[in-house]
């Protein structure tokens, strides 16, 4: 069960999870929801097709450390290991279902990176290491980080890391594969056809 500090810090990390930096910067500099603009998300590679390398830069590093805040104040306020896992669930979830942008959001790569590498930077590093490879191996970025987030929990159990280690990141690649889930449509479609 969890206590009342960890609900606290559970709902601030959904709420930092619903601060799309993309959907915000969007309506700053141009006026416009960027939801109606490009791929119709608000992550950081949709804010970087409509406002160049530098909206692109600003986006991801604002979704990564809201994803870094969330999980640090897990740690610091000694959440359960159950209590941290949702507080990491939570950032993602609120990227990608925001409340105020009714439940339509960013993907959560961005969010789930950050959050990553404060609750187990061990699996983090090993699975950029993967995706490095899968990118060099196969020339597509895109397939290769799906497959590398679709592998993370067994990657996870096959390098040993805690049992709340593999809860989470399930949990986070759960979300992220619904976000994902016409990206992931389109490439079975290109590789039968």
């Amino acid at each position: 069960m969890l206590e009342g500090k960890e609900i606290t810090i559970i709902l601030i990390s959904y709420a930092l999870g619903c601060f799309n930096t993309g959907y915000y910067l969007v309506r700053f500099r141009k006026g416009e929801d960027i939801r109606t603009l490009g791929s119709g998300t608000a992550g950081a590679k949709n804010t970087g097709r409509i406002l160049g390398a530098t909206g692109f830069v600003i986006a991801f590093l604002g979704d990564l450390f809201k994803g870094i805040l969330a999980v640090w104040l897990a740690f610091a306020f000694n959440l359960s290991a159950p209590g941290t896992v949702a507080a990491l669930s939570a950032v993602v979830a609120g990227h990608i279902w925001p409340v105020q942008l009714r439940f339509r959001g960013g993907k959560g790569i961005a969010a789930a990176l950050g959050g990553l590498v404060i609750f187990d930077i061990t699996l983090t590093l090993v699975l950029f290491g993967l995706l490095g490879l899968a990118a060099a191996l196969t020339r597509r970025f895109t397939a290769s980080g799906l497959l590398i987030i679709f592998t993370a929990p067994l990657v996870a159990v096959a390098i040993g890391r805690p049992q709340s280690s593999v809860i989470g990141v399930t949990i986070v690649v759960f979300f992220i594969l619904i976000a994902h889930r016409k990206n992931i449509s389109n490439l079975v479609k290109k590789w039968h056809s």
